[in-house]
């Protein structure tokens, strides 16, 4: 019986290891292995909202253990090493603590087919400092951390009111989805501790949010019309915006930035948020696969490496180019897509061609905070585009995870989990206030 391999419990790789132990697991198949170093599963573009305290992730998070035993696949709590791709054998650590990264010896798992769904960590573009100073949001103990750094920012801040530097400055690097995000909810968390009495600034003067974008405007993935109106609302908010504004340094208090051909400016920042771009994990420099200038494993039309066809790749650590619509961007969207087509293909093998991979383009949404987001719709047979904004696009952004949901649990428990959520946010504060 072969064995397939899937490293990373990613939205690609858990939903990979859910349909294939439904089909080939459950009726003897083939023997389905999922490898995380993290015990649950989070889905990532919602980080923002741990980020911010929005979302308590102990709540959402799915436990790969229980996955496994639902849906006829194995879980093993261990951290990728290394893989002998003659072998077909992979190195794996496994963890005891996901909180302190205690591993015990090595172990050996040998695999028939291996699918590398890595996920993707910030890229930092060499800026000096940025890699010791800034703040990331690649998962979730990152993210509950910057909450952590912000929620007592405020509270010292508040302590020091009065005197000099009382403010809280957070920079976020990087005008995309996830600053822009991000900088929303952040706005509105700190108009929920003060709510809350957890501090007393005022949160339009003291806890002062800018957003530092290279590129000329926010959103470069969206229209024109759709960035100006995401930029007008988050200005609205009190949010800063600059763009054509280059990081060269980072310090632990401070950024250097350059706007256009004028001198390098000093600005004070409490936190740095690194939200500027994104590259494979380091793992995928030592697999003897060939990469991008991303460190992104280059991938043929049927998801399988370019240098071993029992290698596949999918999701954000992959570089999946389409002749006719270029490389496919690192979204949630393109792994569920990836996913769903390698469970049909790896199902149907059995020693015939594989198909190929067509990634589709449904559109973005981006939140701007809990009542509004901003994006636009592809589709028809023509490629129309149909902007859409406000409330209507909030549902859109919100019924983006229940579609998730359900690809891993089904429409019962999927409605069941967020109709648990609807009746929690009517009883819970609003933020984490601790």
């Amino acid at each position: 019986m072969q064995t397939i391999v899937i490293v990373g419990g990613g939205a690609g790789g858990l939903e990979l290891a859910t349909r294939l132990g439904d089909t080939m697991g459950r009726k003897g198949h083939a023997r389905v292995i999922l490898v995380d170093r993290s015990p649950t599963h989070f889905w990532k573009p919602l980080l923002h909202t741990v980020a911010s305290g929005k979302r308590d992730p102990q709540v959402f998070q799915i436990e790969y253990s229980a996955q496994a035993a639902e849906h006829g696949f194995t879980f093993m709590h261990a951290e990728l090493r290394s893989v002998d791709r003659a072998a077909r054998v992979l190195e794996l650590a496994p963890c005891l603590s996901d909180d302190v990264g205690e591993v015990r010896a090595t172990r050996a798992l040998g695999y028939t087919t291996l699918v590398l769904a890595l996920g993707a960590v910030t890229n930092f573009y060499g800026v000096p400092g940025a890699a010791e100073h800034v703040c990331t949001l690649d998962n979730v103990r990152e993210a509950k951390g910057f909450y952590r750094r912000f929620f007592g920012a405020c509270v010292r801040a508040s302590e020091a009111a009065g005197k000099e530097g009382n403010a809280v400055n957070v920079v976020i690097v990087g005008g995309g989805a996830t600053g822009v995000e991000l900088a929303a909810e952040l706005g509105y968390s700190a108009r929920a501790l003060a709510r809350y009495k957890i501090h007393t600034l005022d949160p339009a003067r003291d806890v002062r949010i800018s957003i530092l974008e290279r590129g000329p405007r926010l959103l470069p993935h969206l229209p024109l019309e759709q960035s100006a109106r995401a930029e007008a609302y988050l200005k609205s908010r009190g949010i800063e915006i600059r763009t054509g504004t280059a990081v060269t340094q980072v310090g632990a208090d401070s950024v250097h930035v350059k706007e256009g051909e004028g001198e390098t400016q000093l600005r004070p920042a409490s936190l740095t948020l690194w939200a500027a771009g994104v590259e494979g994990p380091a793992i995928t420099g030592t697999l003897g696969l060939s990469l991008n200038r991303m460190r992104q494993i280059m991938v043929r039309p049927t998801l399988q490496s370019v240098d071993d066809p029992e290698v596949f790749a999918i999701g954000d650590c992959a570089s999946f180019v389409c002749p006719v619509k270029g490389a496919a961007p690192p979204r949630a969207q393109v792994a569920h897509q990836q996913a769903v087509f390698l469970a049909a293909a790896l199902g149907r093998r059995e020693g015939r061609p594989l198909p190929e991979f067509s990634y589709r383009d449904y559109g973005s949404l981006v939140s701007l905070g809990p009542v509004a987001a901003v994006g636009v719709l592809l589709g028809g047979s023509y490629g129309s585009k149909l902007p859409v904004s406000g409330a209507f696009a909030n549902l859109l952004y919100g019924l983006m995870y229940q579609k998730h949901l359900m690809a891993l649990h089904g429409f019962v428990r999927a409605a069941a989990v967020t109709l648990a959520d609807w009746l929690r946010k009517r009883i819970s504060p609003s933020v984490k206030l601790h």
